[in-house]
C-alpha cells in the first residue's frame, strides 16, 4: 500500500523543512541564499575544487528518486492509477507554493515541480500506451 505514495514527496518535504529553518518560514525572501550555500568542496584531479550546494545534493536526490518513480509508473495494476492521481495533486501543490510562496520562487524548487510534473506525464502516457496493448481491435469488426 505504501507504493502508492509518490517518492517525489520525499525531496519535496526536505526542501520545505529547510525552508521552515529560515526566519519567516515561507515567507522568507532569502530561500536562494540558504540553498546556494556551499556544504563542501571536493578537489578534483584537474586541480580545482568543485563545490557543492544544498540545491545540487536536493535536486541530486530528486532524479534519482524521479527514476524510481518512472520505473513504477512502467506497472499496470490499479494501485498504478492511485499513485498518479497522487503525483498530480502532489504537482498542483508544488504549483501552488511556487506561485504563492516566496520562498519558494527559487530555480531550486522549480526545478523539484517540473519532475513532479515529469512523473505524472510518464505516469499517465506510460499507462495509456500499456493499456492500448492489452486490447485488440481486429478489422472484421467493421
Amino acid at each position: 500500500m505504501l507504493t502508492v505514495i509518490p517518492l517525489l514527496l520525499l525531496p519535496l518535504l526536505a526542501y520545505n523543512l529547510i525552508i521552515l529553518t529560515l526566519p519567516g518560514g515561507f515567507a522568507a525572501v532569502d530561500a536562494a541564499q540558504k540553498m546556494d550555500q556551499q556544504l563542501f568542496a571536493v578537489h578534483m584531479t584537474s586541480h580545482i575544487d568543485w563545490s557543492v550546494r544544498l540545491s545540487d545534493l536536493l535536486l541530486a536526490a530528486a532524479l534519482v528518486v524521479l527514476f524510481i518513480e518512472l520505473l513504477k509508473s512502467t506497472t499496470s495494476r490499479g494501485l498504478a492509477i492511485i499513485n498518479h492521481s497522487l503525483s498530480l495533486l502532489l504537482f498542483i501543490l508544488c504549483l501552488v507554493e511556487f506561485l504563492l510562496a516566496p520562498a519558494c520562487a527559487t530555480s531550486t524548487f522549480f526545478l523539484l515541480g517540473l519532475m513532479v510534473l515529469l512523473d505524472v506525464l510518464a505516469g499517465f502516457i506510460v499507462t495509456i500506451v500499456s493499456s492500448r496493448r492489452d486490447v485488440g481491435f481486429s478489422d472484421d469488426a467493421f
